[in-house]
């Protein structure tokens, strides 16, 4: 029978500060509108669809030290190592004055939609080390059970990470979104 698993309060978590990357692609255009088109022809590759944007995340652990304490496991360190990178649309050549300035207002609205996806990232991560630094397993000597645990947590963590990007995503993007706004306002140029 599998033991219960208790999780052991944490008084600090490892110090660490995630690293964010801002990368580009190119479009094309002299318009608003051409502009969009660009960025439908250009953008990164999401599922089934192009984004205007896109932010990922590279989520490595430095030390995860599982250590057997007589017949218990437990997780006393796990460090992470996260990398977010935003991918975000530059014009390939200078714009006329006023679609540059409608270009300002769009790129700034996208930049912080993305640093929102990027924070949903940082708080993952804080969640994961919230589920998983201290947990203890009993009757585990050889750590499997314990390592099988922080892998259920960490996929439902996941899990709820995605679904919340997703909802945010929905509401930007639908009717009277602050992305939806930002899309028109490029492209009917004010």
């Amino acid at each position: 029978m599998l033991a219960a698993l208790v999780a052991l309060p944490v008084t600090a978590h490892a110090q660490w500060k995630p690293v964010e990357k801002v990368v580009t692609y190119a479009i094309s255009g002299q318009s608003g509108l051409e502009l969009y088109r660009s960025i439908g022809e250009n953008g990164p590759n999401v599922g089934i669809a192009r984004a205007i944007a896109y932010t990922n995340f590279k989520l490595t652990w430095g030390v995860r030290d599982y250590k057997p304490r007589g017949k218990d496991c437990v997780l006393t360190a796990a460090k992470p190592k996260l990398i977010i990178i935003y991918t975000l649309p530059s014009p390939s050549a200078p714009l006329p004055p006023a679609v540059q300035k409608n270009w300002e207002v769009f790129i700034a609205g996208v930049s912080a939609h993305e640093k929102v996806h990027g924070a949903s990232m940082i708080k993952m991560v804080h969640d994961i080390e919230a589920a998983t630094d201290g947990l203890t397993v009993a009757d585990d000597p050889k750590c499997r059970k314990t390592r099988a645990e922080v892998v259920r947590r960490l996929d439902a963590i996941s899990k709820a990470r995605i679904q919340a990007s997703r909802d945010f995503d929905r509401v930007e993007f639908g009717k009277g979104g602050n992305l939806q706004k930002l899309v028109l306002a490029l492209v009917n140029g004010g």
